[in-house]
């Protein structure tokens, strides 16, 4: 696999570590370096809930594809990272964005 990013914890460049986990994750579910890369590049964004999330939505493929960049393979795929985005804590494809929203600050009793 021909990834930016490293797998033994350190760090070339800005590229963040893949923890054991998000690994076995990406295998798992046949989530190659190339696409982390792609979603790392050209994705949003989100702080949420401790983490960094990466992921590239409709809009992304749309907005980048009057760009001429074709990421329309990669929709749906959400990169979660450590808040300083130095390393990827998992990865998955989930083309619902509702959960990257921030929760409100209500709490039932």
């Amino acid at each position: 696999m021909n990834m930016n990013v490293t797998t033994n914890g350190s760090v070339f460049g800005s590229a963040p570590a893949v923890t054991q986990h998000a690994w076995a994750r990406m295998c798992g579910r046949r989530l190659n370096g190339q696409t982390i890369d792609a979603v790392l590049s050209y994705g949003r964004v989100i702080h949420v809930r401790g983490a960094a999330i990466y992921a590239i939505g409709r809009k992304e493929v749309e907005r980048l594809g009057r760009s001429g960049v074709d990421v329309a393979e990669y929709e749906g795929v959400q990169v979660v990272c450590t808040p300083d985005s130095s390393a990827i804590l998992t990865v998955y494809r989930n083309s619902d964005f509702r959960g990257l929203k921030p929760r409100s600050g209500r709490r039932w009793h």
